[in-house]
């Protein structure tokens, strides 16, 4: 009977250390829950704890942060207030002056890019940046003109597309896909080019003048005056040679063609319109008279007065 009695006790006893195990494992298992991020902290290496503290201090500063960036902006604000109030104001009010004199003209100037296929990639994006440049010029100019751009397609626009998306954005312009003898009248239309004899004087309020969209280094000479005569339409070329002497060809970029005649709007003279717009390495140089060349003006024209009219008629013709 003893010996049963032992043997009916050690169940209860295996169970109850089972359960003591179990409830053991039971705490173990708790306290891995509890110690769950010390044990990470553990796993980590010292770069990671690191990094990790550095973002939790970051959390922990940003109000402060928001704070102090508040404080330099109100900063700012009373030392550009203060600036104003020593110069009596003046500035800013010179800059309102300056916006409210700007006066639109009603000048057309028009980028033709009808010459895409005959340049190469590299040729259309220095034309695509001639172009940003009239435009940005445009719209800061003093008395900004009616620009046109048309013909707009092909590599150029491709070259558009790609490095200045912002185009499509472009305002005060009138962008075509059109040919620019769809867009405008002939009769009103002047085309710019260097190869024509016509010397432009002033500029016609009432006219579009087109400026040919073409890099070609020379490739193409005489193009878009060929382009004029075949549409018949008028050609010009501007007066350059009466007042500036260059090293290099007359032939002039697109944006430089553009500056000149928005400086012309604005000074009211060819020649400082030039020499505000070109570039030093075209080595302009003032045209100046001498007085022997002065006499000689004056006699050719005495005897141009005196002389038969149907001989004088031949020679403006010549």
């Amino acid at each position: 009977m003893a010996e049963d009695g032992v043997k009916s006790e050690s169940p209860v006893q295996q169970g109850t250390e089972s359960g003591g195990q179990r409830t053991e494992s039971g705490g173990q298992r708790t306290g891995g829950d509890d110690g769950e991020a010390a044990a990470e902290n553990q796993t980590l290496s010292k770069r990671q704890r690191k990094k990790l503290l550095k973002q939790q201090k970051w959390e922990e500063e940003r109000e402060l942060r928001k704070q102090r960036r508040k404080e330099r902006k109100q900063q700012r604000r009373l030392q550009r207030l203060n600036h104003q109030d020593e110069e009596g104001g003046d500035h800013q009010g010179a800059r309102k002056r300056l916006r409210r004199e700007v006066t639109p003209s009603s000048l057309r100037l028009v980028l033709d890019c009808s010459f895409d296929s005959l340049m190469l990639m590299k040729d259309v994006s220095k034309l695509h940046k001639q172009i940003q440049r009239c435009y940005a010029e445009n719209r800061r100019a003093l008395h900004p003109v009616q620009l046109y751009l048309t013909s707009l397609g092909g590599q150029l626009k491709q070259s558009m597309d790609e490095k200045d998306k912002g185009w499509v954005n472009w305002k005060d312009i009138t962008i075509k896909t059109e040919h620019y003898s769809e867009v405008m009248a002939k009769e009103e239309l002047v085309y710019l080019t260097s190869d024509s004899p016509n010397v432009l004087e002033e500029l016609d309020p009432k006219k579009a003048y087109i400026i040919g969209g073409l890099v070609d280094h020379n490739h193409h000479k005489g193009i878009t005056f060929e382009k004029a005569k075949e549409l018949g339409i008028e050609h010009a070329q501007l007066p350059l040679s009466s007042f500036v002497k260059m090293n290099s060809r007359k032939v002039l970029a697109v944006n430089h063609v553009f500056e000149i005649i928005l400086a012309y709007l604005e000074k009211g003279s060819w020649q400082e319109a030039f020499f505000t717009v070109l570039p030093q390495r075209k080595g302009a140089v003032a045209v100046k008279k001498g007085k022997e060349e002065e006499e000689d003006e004056e006699e050719e024209e005495d005897s141009d007065s005196d002389s038969d009219p149907d001989t004088t008629e031949q020679t403006e013709k010549s």
